[in-house]
């Protein structure tokens, strides 16, 4: 943070109508205020670093029109069992060993049931016993899903809204937006923090994705994650056609993600595949300071590991350091030890059934 910017305050209550006139001011004053407010809250010149684990492909039942993880749609994806534990943590290592401070783990389910809970909550608690932050999305959450979760030591919990309230029923029609918003308030609740943003272009107008950014800041929190998918269009979709979305309004909707949620990092997640670097350095430039690291996103592809880094080198960008304090310390070491003195069972079983 820079603390010679003044930080501008913090609302919940933006309108409609403030967020479409953001959206349409001329680029260059767009991107100034964006700067402004991002170098009040954070290093203009560090981005955080997360890596994305698909810990159970395929097989899902809601009928999301962009995921070529539903049932629905023969994309040529084959379905596959949940990871054992062990191979999660395996790629968890690799990925702290080349920069990650986050590890994310999703799995492709409307939400989960009872004898998957075991699984889930021992992947995270020895994730995090290598002292990275943990992050999962495992699709609805009930209250007790959301404790059990959070008492096992997990940070993040990713549930993204998509798109506008107006919109939604375009592009799902398997859950409501209500439903997205109580798993949202059972996370809260049980303490942990939220990661939460949407996906544009998939043939929305403005105003949805002004629709989309109202909701996620007029939220009692801001998410502390906000995740700017831009559509990665997949064959045997419905939106396998959908039109490009013009770059510069992607641009404009990470900067005003930006100016109304000043304190949460904004992250470029999927679609950088399809980015110029140009691009992307655009998007830091607006505000963005979070990306996916790594050569796969779930199921689409991601820019390779090194060329990440070669294109922070040549912005000066550098990875965000994860700042752990003592009694973080030392709580993660009494896990590892209570995680090495126990029986190692093989945690392992087709969660397709």
């Amino acid at each position: 943070m820079n603390a010679s910017v003044s930080a501008p305050a913090v609302r919940h209550d933006w309108s409609r109508k403030e967020i479409l006139e953001l959206l349409a001011l001329p680029f260059n004053d767009l991107l100034f205020q964006a700067q402004t407010v991002h170098r009040a809250h954070f290093n203009a010149n560090e981005v955080q670093v997360s890596t994305l684990c698909s810990i159970k492909t395929g097989a899902c039942p809601e009928d999301c029109a962009y995921c070529p993880q539903s049932a629905r749609y023969d994309t040529g994806l084959e379905k596959e069992k949940l990871m054992a534990v062990e191979k999660v943590i395996e790629e968890a290592r690799a990925a702290k060993a080349n920069g990650a401070t986050r590890f994310c783990m999703g799995a492709a389910w409307r939400s989960p049931r009872g004898k998957d809970m075991p699984y889930v909550t021992k992947m995270v608690s020895q994730v995090k016993s290598l002292g990275l932050e943990t992050c999962m999305t495992l699709g609805m959450l009930d209250e007790h899903q959301a404790r059990e979760l959070a008492d096992a030591g997990l940070d993040y919990y990713n549930h993204n809204l998509d798109t506008s309230p107006e919109y939604y029923g375009e592009i799902i029609t398997t859950r409501t937006y209500e439903d997205r918003l109580q798993t949202l308030a059972n996370v809260r609740s049980a303490g942990m923090k939220v990661c939460c943003g949407g996906i544009v272009g998939m043939g929305e107008e403005a105003a949805d994705r002004a629709g989309l950014l109202q909701q996620l800041a007029n939220m009692p929190e801001h998410p502390e994650s906000v995740p700017i998918n831009m559509l990665v269009r997949v064959e045997g979709t419905p939106l396998e056609q959908e039109a490009d979305l013009d770059p510069i309004d992607f641009i404009r909707t990470i900067a005003v993600a930006r100016i109304i949620m000043p304190q949460s990092h904004v992250r470029l997640s999927a679609g950088r595949e399809e980015m110029s670097d140009e691009m992307q350095a655009m998007a830091f430039f607006a505000g963005a300071n979070s990306i996916f690291y790594g050569e796969k996103l779930l199921t689409t592809a991601n820019p390779e590991a090194n060329k990440d880094m070669q294109l922070f080198a040549r912005l000066g960008i550098k990875p965000e350091e994860r700042h752990v304090h003592d009694d973080d310390e030392a709580v993660e070491a009494d896990i590892a030890a209570s995680l090495e003195a126990a029986h190692n069972d093989q945690f392992f079983y087709n969660a397709a059934q």
